[in-house]
């Protein structure tokens, strides 16, 4: 039996079989003469497949010379010319800047250093791990046939890499923007650029990725829509954008007959519109009129409007772009990047052989980029390994518009901004509702055997806002989808998007300028350090992890999103959450679009809704709290109703989802029983509850001391909390009564 393999742009011809094959001739095709190649037996074949994966078939190699047959008891492989290298080609350092170790000295990890550099990446466009990526065919190609780009980083490395953890910690940007700093358990944090649509800064992370072409050289061009909303008085010229995240092409033709806009006095979340009225093409231009009279300069990436801009309403541009980015190249370039620094031992590589395992996090827009990265089968890359062995998306309840054409991952799924048409959920799901094929987040990882072990991380404002109820019971809402093995849920009540800056104790909540209720300080802070280490350890060492709290529809917690159906109690000063819970809207992007994967073409805008799949929320407590989950110690001990919703209070979304559905809210409790009888309120006082002030932090000493035990705070956040609790200014001591005097005994006793 002969195996002969001739290079060809395809691997369609390849038989199934291990990583190694793949990994080392993923651009040939294998043609075997009797006997055939099944007839080989499974173990001769893994024999062969080892020996070709072990042999090294390097650039410098295959560039010059042929590399002799491999023979295996009458078995001939003869290889030819073999494909370039692909992954990152070269790094530049910038900067390397010392850095000291202030977090803690104890361990001896010593100073960081912080390296700062561009790395430049080339991909093969017909491997099938980056065939995916939406234009990619479309795409300039260097000599080798290769696509490049190029991405910024920083890497965050003690500068004695003996005393290193051993850890990769990769967070990802959000819109661009991290922080890199030393820690103290020693691990190896890496940011770099993934978003190909922002302008590069000296500050920002940003890759620069090519723009698609049609295969004669003309420009590419489509569909694009553009949403303005309170605009200042008198404005005249405003960026094309989508609600304040600009639009990063040009329009095709500044010919506004081409174009259509229209503005709308009024428009709800779920897609109920009011009056329309189109703008005629002469009344406006694809122009820059700040500075010159209407018409203006033209600009192909501004919208003029001839005697200014109303801010009652809403102006909707449907236009054709041109030269769109291949945003997708940004995925590749996270795996790419992170994979080099993890496994290569390039001269170049300065954590080259100290780092064992990697971790990714994810923060809202960077998290719904990792649940993308890891649906499109990102994290095994070009030789077929693993690339992060522990994922954390937060707060991340939809995929990003980071591979499809004219994509803007800047932007923040509003109305008619897609990210909810991919799967949510982590296990294979058939979505009859909307007619899809069964999958899931982890159908790539899974077949390839390179799925990270995962903390799935939100809070409240996520159901109201970030489609999360789809996630745990599918679009039919019927049952609550499993858990794979690899996955842990934590669920966080009663906070806002990504929950406070810092736990306070405060009684009085900031005022919101924006928003009917008041800032809600609650925070997740403390429970995201202590799930940092966890999820660490159980990469590192195999510690199993707290286990996976959060709603369900078996147990009760998950009901409609209405104040009767929640338990939602009658308080004064409040606001009901009727209504402001957003749903899944099922739009219609046209035939061109890969909804589960969420990638390809978008041609109809704005879309058609085809139908909204309404949202659960979690079930509240006779306070208005919600009863599910791993609460914060505030929100044990509450000084007031923390909601996952808000109302905007003004502006011309006035009455809807402040902030989009991410802004929660906040009433506190009234501190004395005469106060909050006078209000006619019938929920218990501060006073009630806890009696003095040391009562209340006896309650949260004994909290802390329990989520310490259970992992979910760490000892140094337990203390000082604790310690916080000494600052509070109200139920003091020398005005109590003896009723409140005998119920902070009670509390200090326990």
């Amino acid at each position: 039996m002969t195996l002969e393999l001739t290079t060809i742009p395809s691997a369609a011809g390849l038989p199934k079989s291990p990583p190694a094959w793949r990994g080392r001739f993923r651009r040939c095709q294998l043609v075997v003469s009797f006997p055939t190649y099944a007839s080989v037996t499974r173990q001769r074949r893994e024999a062969l497949e080892e020996e070709i994966y072990d042999t090294e078939l390097s650039v410098a190699a295959a560039s010059r010379r042929r590399l002799p047959s491999l023979l295996f008891a009458g078995i001939s492989l003869v290889p030819t010319a073999l494909p370039v290298s692909a992954q990152i080609k070269r790094i530049e350092i910038d900067s390397t800047v010392a850095v000291s170790n202030d977090a803690d000295q104890s361990n001896e990890i010593g100073s960081y250093e912080l390296i700062t550099g561009r790395a430049f990446g080339a991909v093969d466009p017909q491997d099938p791990l980056n065939s995916i990526i939406t234009d990619i065919q479309n795409a300039p190609r260097n000599a080798e046939g290769l696509v490049e780009y190029e991405t910024k980083f920083t890497l965050a490395k003690p500068k004695d890499m003996d005393r290193a953890s051993g850890v990769l910690w990769y967070d990802i940007v959000n819109r661009s923007t991290g922080t890199v700093s030393a820690n103290p358990y020693g691990h190896v944090q890496l940011l770099s650029g993934r978003q190909g649509d922002i302008a590069p800064t000296a500050t920002n992370y940003t890759a620069k990725v090519p723009v698609a072409r049609n295969k004669d050289g003309s420009p590419i061009t489509g569909k694009v829509l553009a949403r303005i909303v309170d605009p200042k008085p008198g404005t005249n010229t405003v960026p094309l954008a989508i609600l304040g995240r600009v639009i990063p092409y040009d329009a095709a033709s500044v010919d506004t007959t081409k174009a259509k806009l229209v503005k709308k006095t009024w428009e709800k979340r779920s897609g109920e519109l009011g009056p329309v009225e189109q703008v005629r093409p002469s009344d406006w231009a694809f122009a820059d009129c700040s500075k010159t009279e209407f018409p203006g300069k033209p600009d192909p990436r501004k919208l003029c409007l001839k005697g200014g801009f109303d801010p009652a309403y809403l102006y909707e541009v449907v236009y054709d772009a041109k030269d769109p980015l291949v945003l997708g190249l940004g995925l590749a370039g996270m795996r790419d990047l992170a994979s080099y620094f993890r496994y290569s031992d390039d001269k170049a590589n300065p954590v080259a052989g100290k780092i064992n395992h990697s971790i990714i996090k994810g923060v809202s827009q960077s998290g719904n980029t990792l649940k993308t990265f890891l649906l499109l089968g990102f994290n095994e890359d070009e030789r077929h390994r693993i690339v992060f062995d522990g994922a954390n998306p937060h707060i991340a309840g939809r995929l990003t518009t980071i591979n499809v054409r004219f994509g803007v991952p800047n932007g923040s799924g509003t109305l008619y901004e897609p990210g909810g048409e991919g799967v949510s959920w982590w296990n294979d799901y058939e979505d009859n509702v909307r007619g899809r094929k069964s999958q899931g987040l982890l159908s790539r990882c899974t077949a390839s055997k390179t799925c990270p072990k995962i903390f799935e991380t939100f809070g409240a404002a996520e159901f109201n806002a970030r489609l999360f109820s789809i996630a745990l019971t599918g679009t039919d809402g019927k049952n609550d989808l499993p858990l794979p093995e690899n996955v842990r849920r934590y669920y966080f009540p009663g906070n806002t998007h990504g929950g406070a800056e810092a736990t306070t104790f405060a009684l009085a909540g900031p005022g919101s300028k924006t928003c009917v209720l008041s800032e809600n300080p609650n925070s997740q802070i403390e429970q995201m350090r202590a799930l940092t280490v966890a999820l660490v350890d159980w990469v590192a060492k195999g510690t199993e992890p707290p286990p996976s709290s959060y709603p369900k529809l078996s147990s009760g917690d998950l009901v409609a999103n209405t104040a009767a159906a929640m338990g939602y109690p009658k308080i004064p000063g409040s606001l009901g959450p009727d209504g402001l819970a957003i749903g899944l809207m099922d739009y219609d992007f046209g035939p061109d679009l890969n909804y589960n994967d969420f990638s390809g073409v978008m041609v109809n805008q704005p879309p058609a809704i085809r139908r909204i799949i309404p949202p659960f929320m979690p079930k509240v407590d006779a306070d208005g709290n919600e009863t599910s989950g791993l609460p914060s110690v505030l929100h044990q001990a509450p000084l007031g109703t923390y909601t996952g919703w808000n109302a905007s209070r003004s502006g011309f979304f006035k009455g809807q989802p402040c902030g989009g559905g991410l802004t929660a809210g906040y009433v506190p409790f009234f501190e004395t029983r005469k106060e909050r009888e006078a209000a006619n309120d019938p929920h218990p006082s501060l006073e009630e509850r806890y009696g003095t002030a040391e009562g209340y932090q006896c309650l949260v000493r004994d909290l802390a001391d329990q989520q310490v035990m259970d992992r979910m705070l760490l000892p140094d956040d337990a203390a000082r909390l604790v310690k916080l609790t000494g600052r509070i200014d109200f139920l003091p001591p020398d005005k109590a009564n003896e009723a409140a005097k005998a119920k902070a005994a009670v509390l200090c006793r326990r």
